[in-house]
């Protein structure tokens, strides 16, 4: 894998003529739309997540988490259709953003998207509209599970197998395609609590445990690997600066995710005999106090993050979406800390976090509005290293 000196996750250049046709345009859109646009869904729905749960909630906060889940669905959706135009107009990019070292570690952002869509599913859907939104959120999680798997094994054995890498070419955008497994493990909690058969919700909770198991040493795995990178080649360039909040997503979603696990299993154990009759106790504390001990973790890495970008002056690129997503879950670890305690530090922090994340939202999304209609954020680094035969064709098509 080449050094992350020449390779920005997504690098600002390929702008649409002004005076092309919209025919021109759309198809230009199309061929670049990477992976990465589903970021956005990531950061959108991970706001609607945090006012759902804030502490100090109010009938409003409510309504508008309510908005902001409809709006995460209809960008999911779209970007799921460009993507499906994407490589049947131009199938030869598929193995072309697959084989890219950069643009391929993006596709774990697909099922994570999904994953925070169901988790609003799970808040908002079920209580309003009861068994069918129940069957609906336990469909899209296995397909999620399914997803999440197949990157968090694939991709990785990419970078091993194929890709040429050395210590300074390591960043943290190796974590998106392991996350994405933490991501369904944290989903699989809450809808294990919302499965009305003990069997059922039994098998989730193992499921999600094992996909917890899966993402979260690896994780770690890699950020051993990325704080060795840091301290013999320093802090990022500024065109992956933003990828130094990554590491607070699988610290904090894995935090959310064992503590919703174990609070699951401390019914659902005893219910079906699993194990002894105390073991939804055992797993429910250790599920706490695991959550606290990465929450802790978490700290130190934000702290690094805020000093390494405060002292740059970064472009906008979709990277940017990142920080609201990692940041995103990380404040919402801090709230569930709060919730199960209960603690108002944690619940005054979670709220202050969670205004942070919303302003940082409203930031990359102006951003993200203006270079969509300028056409510098419609870049993929897989079709720029195309053949130029075979660019040239796609670009005729």
């Amino acid at each position: 894998m080449p050094s992350t000196t020449q390779q920005p996750p997504l690098p600002v250049s390929e702008k649409v003529p002004p005076k092309a046709s919209i025919r021109s345009r759309f198809r230009r859109i199309v061929r670049n739309f990477t992976p990465s646009w589903f970021a956005i869904t990531m950061g959108t729905g991970v706001i609607g997540v945090l006012l759902y749960k804030l502490p100090y909630n109010g009938k409003w906060l409510y309504e508008l988490s309510i908005i902001i889940f409809v709006f995460d669905l209809v960008l999911y959706l779209l970007f799921c259709l460009i993507s499906a135009l994407r490589y049947t107009l131009y199938p030869e990019l598929w193995s072309a953003m697959l084989n890219h070292p950069t643009e391929s570690l993006f596709l774990g952002a697909c099922p994570m998207g999904l994953g925070i869509l169901i988790q609003l599913i799970v808040d908002v859907c079920v209580p309003a509209w009861g068994t069918w939104a129940i069957t609906l959120a336990w469909t899209l999680w296995w397909i999620e599970v399914v997803a999440s798997v197949a990157i968090c094994f694939y991709l990785p054995f990419m970078t091993m197998s194929v890709h040429k890498t050395d210590i300074s070419s390591v960043t943290t955008l190796w974590l998106l395609p392991i996350v994405s497994a933490v991501i369904s493990s944290a989903t699989g909690g809450m809808v294990a609590g919302i499965l009305p058969n003990p069997t059922h919700a039994l098998w989730t909770v193992i499921i999600s445990y094992i996909l917890w198991g899966l993402g979260i040493p690896l994780a770690l795995f890699t950020l051993v690997l990325y704080y060795h990178r840091l301290t013999m080649h320093k802090i990022p360039p500024l065109a992956v600066i933003s990828t130094v909040f990554l590491p607070l997503g699988p610290l904090g979603e894995g935090g959310f995710a064992i503590m919703k696990i174990g609070e699951v299993a401390l019914t659902v154990f005893p219910q079906t005999g699993t194990i002894i009759p105390s073991a939804g106790q055992i797993v429910y504390v250790f599920g706490f106090l695991t959550a606290l001990l990465m929450w802790g973790f978490g700290l130190a890495w934000l702290f690094w993050a805020l000093a390494s970008f405060g002292r740059s002056k970064s472009p906008f690129n979709m990277g940017w979406w990142s920080i609201v997503f990692a940041t995103g879950v990380f404040t919402g670890s801090t709230i569930t800390l709060g919730q199960e305690m209960p603690s108002r530090f944690f619940d005054v922090l979670g709220t202050v976090f969670t205004v942070m994340v919303v302003l940082l939202w409203f930031v990359a999304s102006a951003f993200t509005i203006r270079g969509t209609i300028s056409g510098a954020l419609f870049f993929s680094p897989a079709v720029a290293e195309l053949p130029k035969p075979v660019e040239a064709s796609t670009t005729e098509a």
